[in-house]
């Protein structure tokens, strides 16, 4: 016998001792690898003496579910043992059972971790919508669907969504998730970028939006909105904003700052810059209102007593 035969043997007699001290109970969550897959069955192999044998109505609680989709030869799959013989000495499984006990857990984690995940809308029901999720029913609010209002449900039938657990209570089977709670995530990234951009110094038309005690908030463009602090909206003192300001007003504002993803504007700042290029404008207009001071050879002649 040759080298690599005796190997092989030696190989085949350790995966056939594993597999006798391999213990398999009904209720134990088991990993397998799938070997075949059909619209009836998956087919797993574990390294023990029979097969695993998978239902296609086992597979999952989402009546949407489509085993050919969702299942290739190859994949890693965990599921509980339902009989360790099932009369033609297949160890029966279900996925739907071990995602019962693994999924919440699961789920926990991406609420925790705040984790984008994409799931599909099956169907309508009163206030919102159910999707899958860890093969587990989940509730899509209505008004977590998008930023914006909601009104035609149906529409959303069988659409991909993007979005964010943020309920799971396995005690009462409840699982929550948010669309809408991606979407403005994606909504602040994108306006704390545009105020990145803003450069201090830089200035602004813009238009009043409200009036507090402490300041005016201003409309900019973009989307953008900053606060003028009530001690830079006028150089003269004033006791409220209303004073000098009113909802919907046009102003000018300078950029302050852009810290901590806020925008801090100035209206003063703006009047004290009006008031230097006034200053510097009467300084030049007086130069240039004075008698014209000659530069021809002329000129210059003229006032030299030769």
């Amino acid at each position: 016998m040759s080298e690599e035969m005796k190997q092989e043997t030696m190989e085949d007699y350790s995966k056939e001792l594993e597999a006798s001290f391999k213990k398999i109970g009904e209720g134990d969550i088991i990993s397998g690898t799938v070997i075949s897959v059909n619209e009836e069955e998956v087919i797993l192999d574990f390294n023990y003496y029979a097969q695993g044998i998978i239902k296609a109505e086992d597979m999952s609680n989402d009546p949407k579910y489509n085993i050919l989709d969702e299942v290739k030869i190859g994949d890693t799959i965990k599921a509980t043992v339902v009989k360790t013989d099932d009369g033609s000495g297949n160890i029966q499984l279900s996925c739907k059972e071990a995602k019962e006990v693994l999924s919440w857990d699961i789920l926990n984690q991406y609420m925790e971790e705040e984790k984008e995940i994409e799931v599909k809308v099956s169907e309508v029901v009163n206030g919102g919508v159910i999707a899958y999720a860890e093969g587990i029913r989940g509730f899509i609010p209505a008004s977590h669907l998008s930023l914006n209002y909601v009104e035609n449900l149906e529409e959303w039938v069988n659409k991909k969504l993007s979005v964010k657990v943020i309920t799971v209570d396995e005690s009462k089977k409840k699982l929550v998730m948010s669309a809408k709670a991606v979407e403005k995530k994606k909504a602040e990234e994108e306006i704390h970028h545009k105020i990145s951009m803003l450069a201090p110094g830089t200035i602004m038309e813009g238009t009043v939006e409200s009036l507090m005690p402490y300041g005016a908030f201003i409309a900019l463009s973009d989307g953008l909105s900053g606060l003028v602090h009530i001690s830079q909206i006028s150089q003269r003192r004033i006791k409220k904003p209303s004073e000098v300001l009113n909802t919907g007003d046009k102003v000018k504002v300078k950029i302050l700052n852009t810290n901590n993803g806020k925008i801090s504007l100035s209206m003063k700042a703006v009047e004290e810059n009006s008031e230097v290029d006034e200053v510097e404008k009467v300084e030049t207009s007086k130069y240039s209102s004075n008698e014209k001071i000659g530069t021809s050879l002329g000129d210059l002649f003229k006032n030299l007593n030769l």
